[in-house]
Protein backbone atom coordinates (compact mmCIF):
# COMPACT_ATOMS: atom_id res chain seq x y z
CA UNK A 1 0.00 0.00 0.00
CA UNK A 2 1.75 3.29 -0.88
CA UNK A 3 1.71 6.25 1.21
CA UNK A 4 0.31 9.52 0.57
CA UNK A 5 2.12 12.54 0.94
CA UNK A 6 0.07 13.82 3.71
CA UNK A 7 -0.09 11.20 5.52
CA UNK A 8 3.35 11.84 7.84
CA UNK A 9 1.36 15.37 8.70
CA UNK A 10 4.46 17.06 9.52
CA UNK A 11 6.84 14.58 10.91
CA UNK A 12 10.24 14.52 9.88
CA UNK A 13 12.58 10.61 9.09
CA UNK A 14 13.83 11.25 12.36
CA UNK A 15 10.67 11.48 14.34
CA UNK A 16 9.97 7.94 16.13
CA UNK A 17 6.87 8.09 15.28
CA UNK A 18 7.56 9.75 11.82
CA UNK A 19 8.59 6.03 10.71
CA UNK A 20 12.11 6.95 11.32
CA UNK A 21 14.91 5.83 13.40
CA UNK A 22 15.09 7.12 16.96
CA UNK A 23 17.17 9.89 17.80
CA UNK A 24 20.72 9.36 19.18
CA UNK A 25 21.78 9.60 22.94
CA UNK A 26 23.30 12.93 23.79
CA UNK A 27 26.52 13.10 23.17
CA UNK A 28 29.74 15.55 23.96
CA UNK A 29 31.78 16.74 21.08
CA UNK A 30 34.04 14.23 21.12
CA UNK A 31 31.36 11.70 19.88
CA UNK A 32 31.44 8.90 22.93
CA UNK A 33 28.08 8.18 23.64
CA UNK A 34 27.41 7.68 27.41
CA UNK A 35 29.78 11.32 27.90
CA UNK A 36 27.86 14.42 28.12
CA UNK A 37 31.11 15.95 29.19
CA UNK A 38 34.93 15.25 27.43
CA UNK A 39 35.61 11.71 27.86
CA UNK A 40 39.25 10.37 29.53
CA UNK A 41 41.55 9.61 26.80
CA UNK A 42 40.93 6.32 25.28
CA UNK A 43 37.18 5.96 26.60
CA UNK A 44 35.97 4.29 23.59
CA UNK A 45 37.83 0.93 24.76
CA UNK A 46 40.74 1.50 26.57
CA UNK A 47 39.89 2.89 29.91
CA UNK A 48 37.06 1.76 32.17
CA UNK A 49 35.75 4.21 35.25
CA UNK A 50 36.85 3.00 38.58
CA UNK A 51 33.97 2.52 41.24
CA UNK A 52 33.68 4.05 44.93
CA UNK A 53 34.56 1.87 46.76
CA UNK A 54 38.07 1.39 45.20
CA UNK A 55 38.83 4.89 44.99
CA UNK A 56 37.57 5.27 49.21
CA UNK A 57 40.20 2.09 49.44
CA UNK A 58 42.58 4.03 47.78
CA UNK A 59 42.22 6.60 50.30
CA UNK A 60 42.35 4.98 53.18
CA UNK A 61 45.70 3.59 52.05
CA UNK A 62 47.20 6.92 51.26
CA UNK A 63 46.28 7.97 54.61
CA UNK A 64 47.84 5.03 56.40
CA UNK A 65 51.05 5.89 54.70
CA UNK A 66 51.21 9.41 54.98
CA UNK A 67 50.52 8.67 58.80
CA UNK A 68 53.62 6.30 58.62
CA UNK A 69 55.98 8.93 56.86
CA UNK A 70 54.94 11.04 59.39
CA UNK A 71 55.74 9.11 62.33
CA UNK A 72 59.22 8.12 60.90
CA UNK A 73 60.10 12.04 61.00
CA UNK A 74 58.27 12.64 64.09
CA UNK A 75 60.05 10.34 65.82
CA UNK A 76 63.65 12.00 66.10
CA UNK A 77 61.85 15.23 66.17
CA UNK A 78 60.14 14.42 69.38
CA UNK A 79 62.74 12.68 70.92
CA UNK A 80 64.29 16.17 70.89
CA UNK A 81 61.82 18.37 71.57
CA UNK A 82 60.86 16.20 74.28
CA UNK A 83 64.16 16.02 76.04
CA UNK A 84 64.74 20.13 75.86
CA UNK A 85 61.43 20.39 78.53
CA UNK A 86 62.46 17.49 80.85
CA UNK A 87 64.43 19.44 83.15
CA UNK A 88 61.24 22.01 83.79
CA UNK A 89 58.67 21.60 86.52
CA UNK A 90 55.71 22.35 83.89
CA UNK A 91 57.87 20.53 80.95
CA UNK A 92 55.31 17.74 81.15
CA UNK A 93 52.68 20.18 79.78
CA UNK A 94 55.21 22.32 77.34
CA UNK A 95 56.03 18.91 75.80
CA UNK A 96 52.92 17.41 74.87
CA UNK A 97 51.97 21.07 73.17
CA UNK A 98 55.03 20.94 71.14
CA UNK A 99 54.75 17.15 70.44
CA UNK A 100 51.05 17.83 69.18
CA UNK A 101 52.53 20.83 66.99
CA UNK A 102 55.38 19.03 65.49
CA UNK A 103 53.13 15.85 64.94
CA UNK A 104 50.81 18.52 63.09
CA UNK A 105 53.51 19.88 61.01
CA UNK A 106 55.20 16.84 60.32
CA UNK A 107 51.54 15.11 58.76
CA UNK A 108 51.04 18.54 56.98
CA UNK A 109 54.58 18.16 55.14
CA UNK A 110 54.36 14.51 54.22
CA UNK A 111 50.34 15.16 53.11
CA UNK A 112 51.30 18.25 50.98
CA UNK A 113 54.19 16.50 49.02
CA UNK A 114 53.13 12.92 49.27
CA UNK A 115 50.35 12.76 46.26
CA UNK A 116 51.74 15.00 44.21
CA UNK A 117 55.14 13.37 44.07
CA UNK A 118 53.70 10.35 43.58
CA UNK A 119 51.29 10.74 40.83
CA UNK A 120 54.05 12.94 38.48
CA UNK A 121 56.51 9.85 38.74
CA UNK A 122 53.88 7.42 38.06
CA UNK A 123 50.96 9.41 35.73
CA UNK A 124 48.59 9.82 38.39
CA UNK A 125 49.03 6.97 41.07
CA UNK A 126 49.56 6.99 44.62
CA UNK A 127 50.44 3.46 46.81
CA UNK A 128 46.81 3.34 47.51
CA UNK A 129 46.08 3.70 43.81
CA UNK A 130 48.85 1.54 42.56
CA UNK A 131 47.42 -1.34 45.38
CA UNK A 132 43.87 -0.95 44.13
CA UNK A 133 44.51 -0.67 40.38
CA UNK A 134 43.22 2.81 39.82
CA UNK A 135 44.86 5.77 38.40
CA UNK A 136 43.51 9.84 37.70
CA UNK A 137 43.99 10.40 34.34
CA UNK A 138 43.16 14.28 32.37
CA UNK A 139 40.38 14.48 29.81
CA UNK A 140 42.67 16.62 27.84
CA UNK A 141 44.90 12.97 27.05
CA UNK A 142 47.95 14.76 28.87
CA UNK A 143 50.26 13.51 31.49
CA UNK A 144 50.02 14.35 35.48
CA UNK A 145 52.78 16.53 36.56
CA UNK A 146 53.85 17.48 39.83
CA UNK A 147 51.86 20.57 39.63
CA UNK A 148 48.70 19.67 38.36
CA UNK A 149 48.86 17.10 41.12
CA UNK A 150 49.68 19.88 43.49
CA UNK A 151 46.57 21.51 42.38
CA UNK A 152 44.10 18.71 42.38
CA UNK A 153 45.34 16.87 45.58
CA UNK A 154 46.51 20.30 47.21
CA UNK A 155 44.91 23.03 46.64
CA UNK A 156 41.46 21.97 45.66
CA UNK A 157 40.90 18.88 47.74
CA UNK A 158 42.77 19.78 51.01
CA UNK A 159 42.74 23.89 50.72
CA UNK A 160 39.39 24.07 48.94
CA UNK A 161 37.17 21.51 50.38
CA UNK A 162 39.08 21.93 53.77
CA UNK A 163 37.69 25.36 54.10
CA UNK A 164 34.50 24.80 52.96
CA UNK A 165 33.98 22.24 55.21
CA UNK A 166 34.71 24.37 57.83
CA UNK A 167 31.93 26.80 57.00
CA UNK A 168 29.51 24.13 56.21
CA UNK A 169 30.08 21.93 59.03
CA UNK A 170 31.76 19.11 57.21
CA UNK A 171 29.18 19.26 54.04
CA UNK A 172 31.34 20.49 51.61
CA UNK A 173 33.98 17.35 52.14
CA UNK A 174 31.85 14.71 52.85
CA UNK A 175 29.54 15.68 49.37
CA UNK A 176 32.85 15.87 47.85
CA UNK A 177 33.29 12.45 48.93
CA UNK A 178 29.94 10.76 48.17
CA UNK A 179 29.15 12.75 44.72
CA UNK A 180 30.53 9.71 42.34
CA UNK A 181 27.61 7.51 43.68
CA UNK A 182 25.23 9.21 41.75
CA UNK A 183 27.31 11.08 38.74
CA UNK A 184 27.20 9.02 35.45
CA UNK A 185 30.76 9.42 35.52
CA UNK A 186 31.93 8.43 38.88
CA UNK A 187 33.32 11.92 39.27
CA UNK A 188 33.71 13.71 42.67
CA UNK A 189 33.72 17.74 42.68
CA UNK A 190 36.98 17.67 42.71
CA UNK A 191 37.23 16.14 39.49
CA UNK A 192 34.76 18.20 37.95
CA UNK A 193 36.76 21.94 38.90
CA UNK A 194 40.06 20.06 37.49
CA UNK A 195 38.65 17.69 34.55
CA UNK A 196 39.72 14.57 35.57
CA UNK A 197 38.56 11.20 36.37
CA UNK A 198 39.76 8.70 38.03
CA UNK A 199 39.74 4.97 35.68
CA UNK A 200 41.06 1.38 36.04
CA UNK A 201 44.42 1.12 35.56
Amino acid sequence: MSERRGDSAGMTSGDPLGGGAPPEAPRHESGLPGYTSPAPPGAGGRYVLAGWWSRVGAQLIDGIMISAVALVLFLPLGAVFGVGFADDSDGTLWAAVAGLILWTVCVAVIALLYAPIFMARTNGKTLGRIVLGIRVVRTSGERVTFGFALLREVLIKTVIFGIAGSVTAGLAPLLDVLWPLWDEENRALHDFMVNTRVVKD
